[in-house]
């Protein structure tokens, strides 16, 4: 007690110039603050700023926000500023004008944990690694060629697809089959054997591994209040959402080691056939061809797991999606499946040599993607220095986060936008390859999606045999009306139920 007595005046003087600190520093902030033009902000809340106007469906909420405050808004989200792009002119002023102060990536807890502390390509800080490992995989894992070397891959995953649902509608043709579960094993399975060489079946080892992803792919999109909220941190472990990412990281390592090490056994004895990625990046190892930058077993790890968070999603959203839309317009199904049979005319199987001719069914894809946008608000990015855009001043170390999706909905450069019209696409130079603004599904710039070219085979070849082999139906007693189109959001746009629908197989005769 008397200890505390004497001690009381050295605390005290030390509480009162913790406090005098903290007035200085906001004052001169407040100061700073008032010499920028920041652009129009809602009212914030203390300690959560604006996280509570996200809301379920923050694409949604940030659009509706966006029609108050304009194209460029400042939020608040807990502790971190952060930049809201709806608008064409601006998108294209960060993403290509200014590009170079946009470069960055936000600091993830659970992005950094899962990428082996940022030494993946989609959350890896901007920098020398990153761009050898950007080169690496637009050379080497994305080109043209690589991607044409798993074509027969991806047309065996089809008709393997097709003969599942052929059975399945033999036995509960009325019920109909789980559409979102069987494209699902399509990219799952074609993704697996892509990276990995093999897929992983229904035995106990692959319904591990799936759920192992499945966790995996939560944990990438899971909100994480020590992001925004840094003081509290101690929340997730309360609620065990550190425990568990540890344990989710501790499977997928050791999963991902001995799939490592069977690679390196089965090159010793001169495994031949088509390289996957795991080979590819095991010799680029091995040649020291990484230009420099420290290259070993964890950074294979992380690129590889940037395969399944990017190439599972994408695909699986945009099929299940078109169809969704598609059995909701009788006629315009009706038109796209004549020109894929007139183009196949009664092959037992579509081939990537018939895609190309199926010019109606690529604008369903392109439609798709833009009202179905599977990363509404891209991948976040963070100013690198401070910038002015549209004449507001832009401080450093801001997020930026560009709702692709508002964006591609904008009624300046989208007639009837919120309608599912495939032809708008006719005789139209926009595409989505990031150099046309108003249609960024793979976002734009250097940052952009580098596997654009491996995910569009991935998402027509289904499409196109789940149109050319079947007649679709709702189940019995299901009206239009009633189909549930709820999104989910979890980084990317969900449909929050499965699809289900009635397969008849077609008759070509």
């Amino acid at each position: 007690m008397f200890e505390w007595v004497e001690q009381q005046p050295l605390l005290l003087s030390l509480f009162f110039i913790l406090f005098v600190t903290i007035y200085v520093l906001k004052l001169t902030t407040s100061q700073k603050n008032r010499k920028l033009k920041l652009p129009p902000s809602p009212s914030k809340l203390p300690i959560i700023g604006n996280l509570h106007q996200l809301g379920l469906l923050p694409h949604r909420s940030l659009q509706f926000l966006a029609k108050e405050y304009g194209p460029l808004m400042l939020l608040r989200l807990g502790q971190t500023p952060t930049l809201i792009v709806s608008s064409v002119d601006a998108a294209r002023e960060i993403l290509k004008t200014q590009e170079v102060k946009f470069l960055d990536r936000p600091k993830r807890k659970f992005a950094e944990k899962l990428s082996y502390s940022y030494k993946d390509l989609a959350f890896a800080p901007y920098g020398d690694y990153w761009k050898q490992v950007r080169k690496i995989s637009a050379s080497h894992l994305f080109s043209s060629q690589r991607v044409a070397s798993f074509r027969t891959l991806r047309e065996e995953e089809a008709n393997l697809m097709v003969d599942k649902i052929r059975h399945l509608s033999s036995t509960s043709s009325s019920i109909g089959v789980n559409l979102s579960e069987l494209v699902f094993s399509f990219t799952n399975n074609v993704v697996c054997r892509v990276t990995m060489g093999r897929k992983f079946g229904a035995d106990e080892g692959g319904m591990k591994f799936q759920k192992i992803i499945a966790e995996f792919l939560y944990f990438v999109s899971v909100f994480n209040v020590e992001d925004f909220i840094p003081w509290l941190s101690w929340v997730n472990i309360l609620n065990g959402l550190n425990a568990r990412a540890v344990k989710n990281y501790n499977e997928m390592d050791e999963f991902l080691e001995k799939v490592i090490q069977e690679h390196i056994q089965s090159r010793k004895k001169d495994k031949k056939g088509v390289e996957d990625f795991v080979d590819v990046l095991l010799e680029l190892e091995q040649n020291g061809s990484m230009g420099g930058v420290p290259f070993d077993n964890d950074n294979i790890k992380a690129i590889i797991l940037d395969m399944f968070s990017a190439g599972t999603d994408t695909s699986l959203l945009t099929v299940v999606w078109a169809m969704t839309e598609l059995i909701q317009q009788a006629d315009i199904m009706k038109e796209v499946q004549m020109e894929i049979r007139e183009i196949a005319k009664g092959k037992g199987f579509i081939t990537e040599d018939d895609l190309e001719k199926m010019h109606y069914m690529k604008m369903v894809i392109k439609e798709t993607l833009r009202l179905h946008i599977p990363a509404p608000m891209l991948v976040p990015r963070e100013a690198m220095q401070d910038a002015k855009i549209q004449g507001y001043d832009i401080p450093a170390n801001t997020n930026v986060i560009i709702n692709a999706w508002a964006i591609a909905r904008d009624p300046l450069y989208w007639e009837d936008p919120e309608k599912f019209i495939p032809k708008r696409f006719l005789n139209s130079s926009v595409d989505y390859k990031g150099q046309d603004f108003q249609f960024i599904p793979f976002g734009a710039g250097r940052r952009a999606c580098p596997g654009i070219n491996f995910a569009i085979p991935d998402m027509e070849l289904p499409l196109a045999n789940l149109l050319y082999h079947f007649d679709w139906t709702l189940p019995n007693g299901t009206t239009i009306k009633e189909l549930d189109v709820t999104e989910e959001f979890r980084a990317t746009a969900y449909k929050k139920h499965p699809l289900i629908l009635v397969a008849k197989p077609h008759n070509f005769e």
